[in-house]
This record gives structure tokens, sequence and C-alpha cells, in this order.
């Protein structure tokens, strides 16, 4: 009877979260709130319109979680993903009152609540260096056809059914906006530059339109395309290196984990004081915050290379 009050219990809290569209950070952060300052300077508040700080710790995990869904295409599972990492939360929860490790509890609620957030991050780099690569083809034959007849909507227009999206659908938008809703050129320009978060993408759409006013710049657009092919090869001659940390993690992890079970069976009384005194409690729970730090910085390390200026 309990299980299923326990069960049902979680199926409306996540229920709740469904419904209002939260994640459990959002929530535990308004709750923190009345407990902050709440008197801010309206120099400092200014100052945070003009200049917001980038988002940090958990915020900035979910947020890029967020671009990664956008940029696949995929917002709507972002709920699916609340769920799961609300359900695995529950589960570290779980773990630590079966281990009887006070001490766990916010390590394993929140290691596990993160896990399918770093995973969603950690999966994407595949995918953003196949976007490389589409964009790089993209660029490429688009840019070929204008050069030869001085109209981006017509060299768009020419070679649209060799794009593969997401990058088809940024400029079918471009066609679409171009010739059924707005004729300047300019503006469906700039509208496109938003839709796809890439700095040499960005760049080529500022070239060209710095053409439309001037059609001898189109000689500036080849050599913003090359930095494309200059990420790739750099990429390919560093794939080694980057994944390195992530092999050397496995190891380290796989040691410190297989340690707890060896030291079972070499001295019975050692592995009874690590897990039935708050000392040795404290050292799993140090243990397990180690791996998931770890896991995190990891993932930072193998992000793939981005041209930046």
């Amino acid at each position: 009877m309990t299980l299923l009050i326990v069960i049902a219990f979680i199926g409306l809290i996540t229920g709740s979260f469904v419904i209002l569209k939260l994640t459990p950070f959002e929530l535990i952060e308004d709750i923190m709130k009345p407990f902050q300052k709440r008197k801010i300077p309206i120099a400092k508040q200014i100052e945070a319109v003009k200049n917001p700080k980038s988002a940090k710790g958990i915020r900035r995990t979910v947020n890029e979680a967020k671009d990664v869904l956008r940029l696949m295409g995929k917002e709507e599972k972002f709920v699916a993903i609340c769920m799961l990492s609300f359900f695995l939360m529950v589960g570290g929860l779980f773990a630590a009152v079966i281990m009887e490790n006070i001490l766990m509890i916010p390590v394993a609620t929140l290691g596990m609540a993160l896990v399918p957030f770093w995973y969603l991050i950690f999966t994407s780099h595949s995918y953003k260096k196949q976007m490389d690569a589409e964009l790089e083809t993209a660029l490429s034959i688009i840019t070929t056809s204008y050069l030869r007849n001085e109209s981006i909507i017509t060299a768009v227009q020419e070679n649209i059914s060799y794009l593969n999206p997401p990058i088809s659908n940024v400029f079918q938008a471009f066609l679409t906006q171009s010739k059924m809703i707005n004729v300047n050129v300019k503006q469906a320009l700039s509208d496109m530059k938003l839709k796809l978060n890439h700095y040499v993408f960005h760049e080529w759409v500022d070239a060209m339109i710095a053409c439309q006013e001037d059609k001898t710049l189109k000689t500036t657009i080849p050599p913003i395309i090359s930095k494309l092919s200059d990420m790739r090869i750099v990429t390919a001659e560093l794939d080694y290196l980057m994944y390195e940390p992530l092999k050397e993690f496995i190891t380290m992890a796989l040691l410190l984990v297989a340690n707890i079970p060896l030291i079972y069976f070499l001295n019975k009384e050692w592995y009874k004081v690590l897990t039935d005194t708050v000392f040795g409690k404290g050292i799993l729970a140090i243990c397990a915050a180690s791996i998931l730090i770890s896991f995190a910085a990891v993932i930072r390390l193998t992000k793939p290379i981005d041209y930046k200026r």
C-alpha cells in the first residue's frame, strides 16, 4: 500500500511539472527567491539588462540542452527530458535512502536529475559535426551560384533541392519570406541569420547583406566558407586528443567504483566502516560528487571546435 501511495505521489508531481512546463531546477530557484536579497540598485538592474551575464552551473546545462533540442528541431521533447530527469531524481533519492546514507541524498538526486541533460549535450557533439559539414556544402554551392548570377534568391532556389535538414529548412524559410511575404531581400537575410546559431553562418549572411548594396564585395564570401573547411580539418586532427579525457575519466571512475567491492573481499571490517559509519558514508558521498563533477567537466572538454573571433 505504501508503494502505491509513493507511485501515486510521484505521478502527481510529474503531472504538475508537465502541466506547468517547469523543470525541477526552476522550481528550486523559485523557492529560493524569497530568501535572496530583494532590493537591487537601479544602476545594477540597468547594467544587467545591457550586459546580461551568461548562465552558470545547472541553469547553463539546462539552457544548453534546450539549445540542442532547438537545433535538432525537437523542442517538444524537452518536456519528456524533464520528466525523465524527475524520475531519475526520485530514483537517486530512493537509492540513497536504501543505502541509509543521508549525505548521499543531495548528490544522488542532483546528479541523477542532470544525467539526461548531460547525455543530450554529449550526444549532440556528433550532430553538430554533421551540421557543420552540411552547412559547408550548402554555403559552398549557394555561393558558387551567387557568384555566377549575382542573385541570392536565384542561387538558393537553384540549390534548395540538394540541401538536407536542418539547413534546408532555414533556406526554405528565406525563399518563402522573400517571395511571398516581404520583397526586401536584406530583411529576409537578417531574419534568416537568427534561425541558425553559428558564427560562420552569421558572418556569411552579413557579407551577403553587404553584397546587396555593392556587388563588388562578393569576392569576400569564399574566404568565409573556407573557415568551415579549416574547422573540419582541425577537428579531424584533434579528434583523438579531445576524447582522451573521456577515456581517462571512464578508467578512473571504474577504478574508483571497483574499489568498493574490492574492499569487501580484502577486509570486511573496513567495508563496514565505509558503509555503516558517518565518516565512511561521507567518503562515499564525496566520491560520488567527484565522479559527477568530473563527468560534467569532461563533457565540456569534448565539445567540437567552433570558429570564434
